[in-house]
């Protein structure tokens, strides 16, 4: 399996709705990229975990919850103390328009809102993800 990208689908924070995070779960292993789906109601540090546990190469946070700065920073925060700074982070969900530059100056390599489409998702991670 050496090659492929590992990819960790995670829902952290107290959102419910994980329709969403599914739906890029799939498309991402239909595109031929190993998928880990945490589940709903992930800490920061249970999708860190996860991450090094699974040797992940890209994290991919869906939050609709309204705590994506704090929920974000936290797990760029704990990747980095990890020793897994390396590991690409991008997010999804109900993001504003002016939070997107802090994102990334937190780290976060690239947030899709509502409209994305899948395709665009599984493109954007081939083009900026590298596999081990």
């Amino acid at each position: 399996m050496s090659g492929r990208i590992r990819v960790v689908v995670a829902k952290p924070g107290l959102d419910g709705h994980d329709r969403g995070a599914k739906v890029v779960a799939r498309a991402l292993r239909d595109a031929g990229m190993e998928v880990i789906y945490t589940g709903l109601h992930q800490t920061p540090e249970q999708v860190v975990q996860t991450a090094i546990q699974e040797d992940a190469d890209v994290v991919g946070l869906s939050v609709l919850s309204g705590a994506h700065m704090t929920l974000f920073a936290r797990v760029i925060e704990l990747l980095r103390e990890k020793g897994a700074a390396d590991v690409v982070v991008f997010g999804g969900g109900i993001i504003p328009d002016d939070d997107m530059p802090k994102l990334a100056e937190l780290g976060v390599a690239k947030v899709f809102t509502p409209g994305a489409t899948t395709q665009e998702i599984v493109d954007w991670v081939r083009g900026n993800v590298p596999a081990q």
